[in-house]
C-alpha cells in the first residue's frame, strides 16, 4: 500500500481532497482522483494491518475463536472507534402489548418500534471486509417509484445515466456475471457488453431449483401470477476471465489489459467475513494500487467538518479528527487537516452523524432521515428425502435467484422483493449445521422427522445428520424499503461512546407498503416450497414467549401472519440526493447543496434502493462524483483573468 502515514505526518500539509472513510466508496474515489494527479488524504477510523499477511492471519484467528460466526467476528472490537454488531440486539421475553420486543445494547441507541438489524465495520476497507460480494445493478423502475407506482422518492438521475459508471465500477472491482441474463432483466442495456469474468458456476441447489423454470407462482398480495426462472447473480469474486471482455474508455491510460484480479473462487462455503482463498474483491486491492499522490492515515476518527469563514460562501475548510494508539483505550489526540474538497465516505449512518454534529448541510431538515435497509425474510424447508440431497454448504452464500418479483405493477400493492436461493442450508435461519447437532441430541431446536425427545446417538445420529443437513433449503428474500423521513438518525448529548463522541440514535420501523412486501414474500416462498415437494419449517411466531428479532404481525385481506425480518447490511438514505435543496441534502453529483466543496458519497445518497444489493450503485455514484470533483478542482485552480472587463475576450 502506498503512502500509509501517522496523524502527525498527515497534517503537515494541505491536501486537494480529504476523504473520510477507507471503504469501497472512499477507496475507489481516492484512487481515481489520485491517478489524475490530485493530492488526496484518506482518513480511516479503524485499524490498518489487515492488508499484511500477519494482519490477515490475526483476522483468521479472531474469526476461529469467536463463538458466534457473525459478519464482524473476524475483527477485534474497538473502544476508540466503536461500531455496531448484530449481536447487540436481543429479544424480550413475554413483551407486554405495545412494548418493544427487543433490546439494543451496543454502539447504536435504538428507540424505534422495530430494530434496525444492520451492522457495519470500522476497519481499513470498511464493511466490505465482511460483505458477501453480490453486485447486481438496479432496475430502471427503481429510479422512479413515485412517478410510476406512487410511493417512495424519485432520483434526479436515471438508470441510463449510470450505465457507463456501472460498467466502469465492474471493471475496477472485477465482476463475474452473465450479461445476457442481466439484459433479459433489463438492468444491462448495452447489447454487446460482457462482464470481465464469466459467471460463478451454478450451485447444486441452483440446478435443483431450475426444475421450476416456467412454473407460475401466485403472489396473493399483488394478485398476479409470476413465471419462475432462475437467474445467476453478478458477483465481485473471481471466476474465469472472459476473453470477450473489452474495457471501455474508462480504463486508465496506464492500464495494460485486465487487472490481475487474483485467485479464483473454489466454492468454499465461508465467504463471510473472510474468503479462504481471497477470491472475493475488497477495497484493499484498490488501496494496493493507490498512486503516490494518495496518503492513507488509519486510527483517525473524524469528529467534525470545519466551516470556512463567513465570507467563503458556505465552503468548508477541512476536518477535525482524533487519533488513538490502542483500540482498547479511548485516549487520543486531536488534529485538524485542511483541504480544498472534503468528501464524507464513512457510511450512511456515520456520514449523517458527522453532518449533524458539524451542523452542516441540513437546511432541508433531511440529514439523518430516510434511513433504509433491505428487510430480509428467511424461509427454510427440507427437501423430499426421496429426491436425495440437494447439496447445501457448497459455493458462495448464493449464486442465483428468482428476480421476477422485483418489477411490474405488483409494486403498487406491495414492496418488490428479490428471492435469493441460499447455498448455506439453514445457516442464517437456525445456525445450521451446528444447531442440527444440538437438535439431534435433544438439547434444543425443532424436532424434525425421526428425532426422539431424548435425542439420538451413535450410528443413528450420523445417519440422521447426513440425511437432514443434505436436504436443507433456504430462501432469503430481500424486500425493498422505501425512503421514510420518520426512519432516521439523530444525536442526543446524553448518549456518548467511551471517547466522548455522540452515538447514533436510531428510530426505525417498516411502513405498511414494506410490510405487505414482507407478507407477500413469505407466502410466495411457501408456494415455491410446495412446488419443490419440500416440507416448510419456517416459523416466525414467538416461541415459549420469545419473539424472533424483527417480529411483527401484518394483516392482508383479513388474514394475519406472524412475520420476522433480519437486517441485510445495506444501510442507505440519511443524506438523500434530489433536484432541489428544499427536500434533499446532496445534488445529483452527491455535492451538498449548501457547501460547494463538501461531498457526502455512498449509499446514504440513494433516494431508493430497489431490491439490489446497493454496493455497485454506490461505486458507480462514487466514480461519477470523482469526475465532478476533478472538474471542481480544475476550475478552482484555473488562473484568474485580471484584465479589465472591456479587454477580456467574450467566450464563444
Amino acid at each position: 500500500m502506498t503512502g500509509t502515514v501517522g496523524a502527525d505526518e498527515a497534517v503537515r500539509r494541505r491536501y486537494d481532497v480529504v476523504v473520510v472513510g477507507g471503504g469501497w466508496a472512499g477507496s475507489l474515489l481516492a484512487k481515481d482522483l489520485g491517478e489524475r494527479g490530485w493530492q488526496v488524504l484518506v482518513l480511516e477510523a479503524g485499524n490498518g494491518g489487515t492488508e499484511t499477511w500477519p494482519g490477515y492471519l490475526d483476522s483468521l484467528a479472531t474469526f476461529y475463536s469467536a463463538v458466534a460466526k457473525v459478519p464482524n467476528s473476524g475483527y477485534r472490537r474497538s473502544v476508540a472507534a466503536p461500531f455496531p454488531d448484530v449481536l447487540d440486539l436481543a429479544p424480550v421475553r413475554d413483551p407486554q402489548p405495545g412494548e418493544r420486543e427487543y433490546t439494543a445494547n451496543g454502539y447504536f441507541v435504538q428507540n424505534g418500534r422495530l430494530p434496525y438489524g444492520t451492522d457495519y465495520l470500522r476497519e481499513l476497507g470498511g464493511a466490505a471486509m465482511h460483505w458477501l460480494g453480490a453486485v447486481p445493478r438496479m432496475h430502471p423502475e427503481d429510479f422512479a417509484t413515485n412517478e410510476r407506482f406512487g410511493y417512495g422518492r424519485d432520483w434526479p438521475i436515471t438508470a441510463a445515466d449510470l450505465q457507463p459508471w456501472y460498467a466502469r465500477a465492474e471493471f475496477e472491482i472485477g465482476v463475474a456475471g452473465d450479461a445476457q441474463g442481466q439484459r433479459e432483466l433489463g438492468v444491462v442495456t448495452d447489447p454487446d457488453y460482457v462482464f470481465p469474468m464469466h459467471r460463478i458456476p451454478a450451485s447444486w441447489i441452483d440446478r435443483y431449483c431450475t426444475g421450476l423454470d416456467g412454473t407460475p407462482i401466485l403472489d396473493e398480495v399483488a394478485d398476479e401470477q409470476y413465471p419462475l426462472k432462475v437467474h445467476s447473480l453478478p458477483q465481485a469474486r473471481n471466476s474465469t476471465p472472459n476473453p470477450d471482455y473489452r474495457p471501455g474508455p474508462y480504463r486508465p491510460s496506464s492500464a495494460v489489459g485486465l487487472p490481475n484480479y487474483g485467485e479464483r473462487c473454489v466454492g468454499n462455503a465461508s465467504c463471510v467475513p473472510i474468503c479462504p482463498v481471497q477470491a472475493k474483491s475488497h477495497p484493499l486491492r484498490q488501496q494496493a494500487r493507490f498512486p503516490r499522490t494518495v496518503t492513507t492515515a488509519t486510527r483517525c476518527v473524524a469528529t467534525r467538518v470545519r466551516l470556512a469563514g463567513p465570507t467563503m460562501g458556505g465552503r468548508v475548510s477541512g476536518v477535525e479528527f482524533r487519533t488513538y494508539t490502542d483500540p482498547a483505550s479511548p485516549v487520543g489526540r486531536s488534529y485538524v487537516v485542511e483541504a480544498g474538497v472534503v468528501v464524507l465516505a464513512a457510511h450512511a449512518i456515520e456520514n449523517a452523524r458527522l453532518l449533524l454534529f458539524s451542523g452542516l448541510a441540513n437546511g432541508s431538515d433531511q440529514v439523518g432521515r430516510n434511513l433504509m435497509d433491505h428487510p430480509t425474510v428467511l424461509n427454510w424447508a427440507l427437501a423430499d428425502e426421496r429426491r436425495g440431497p440437494v447439496g447445501p454448504f457448497r459455493g458462495p452464500g448464493h449464486t442465483s435467484g428468482w428476480e421476477v418479483f422485483r418489477f411490474g405493477e405488483g409494486r403498487r400493492r406491495r414492496a418488490p422483493f428479490r428471492i435469493e436461493i441460499g447455498n448455506w442450508g439453514w445457516g442464517w435461519a437456525t445456525g445450521a449445521p451446528m444447531s442440527n447437532v444440538a437438535t439431534a441430541l435433544g438439547v434444543g431446536g425443532d424436532r424434525q422427522g425421526e428425532i426422539r425427545p431424548d435425542g439420538v446417538f451413535g450410528p443413528e445420529l450420523r445417519r440422521l445428520l447426513g440425511s437432514t443437513i443434505g436436504r436443507q433449503l433456504q430462501l432469503q428474500i430481500a424486500v425493498e424499503q422505501s425512503a421514510n423521513p420518520g426512519n432516521r438518525v439523530t444525536l442526543d448529548r446524553r448518549h456518548r461512546d467511551a471517547t466522548g463522541s455522540l452515538r447514533p440514535v436510531l428510530t426505525y420501523d417498516l411502513d405498511p407498503h414494506t410490510r405487505s412486501g414482507v407478507y407477500a414474500a413469505r407466502l410466495v416462498a411457501a408456494r415455491i416450497f410446495q412446488q419443490l415437494d419440500a416440507t416448510d419449517w419456517t416459523n416466525h411466531a414467538p416461541r415459549d414467549g420469545v419473539p424472533p428479532l424483527g417480529h411483527f404481525t401484518h394483516t392482508v385481506d383479513g388474514t394475519t401472519l406472524d412475520l420476522a425480518y433480519s437486517g441485510a447490511g445495506h444501510g442507505a438514505g440519511t443524506h438523500v440526493m434530489g433536484s432541489s435543496p428544499r427536500d434533499s441534502v446532496v445534488d445529483a453529483f452527491q455535492r451538498t447543496w449548501e457547501h460547494p466543496n463538501l461531498y457526502a458519497v455512498g449509499c446514504g445518497s440513494m433516494p431508493s434502493i430497489g431490491t439490489s444489493n446497493p454496493t455497485l450503485t454506490m461505486l458507480a455514484l462514487a466514480l461519477r462524483s470523482a469526475e465532478q470533483i476533478h472538474q471542481d478542482l480544475v476550475l478552482d485552480r484555473r488562473p484568474a483573468d485580471v484584465r479589465p472587463a472591456d479587454e477580456a475576450e467574450v467566450p464563444a
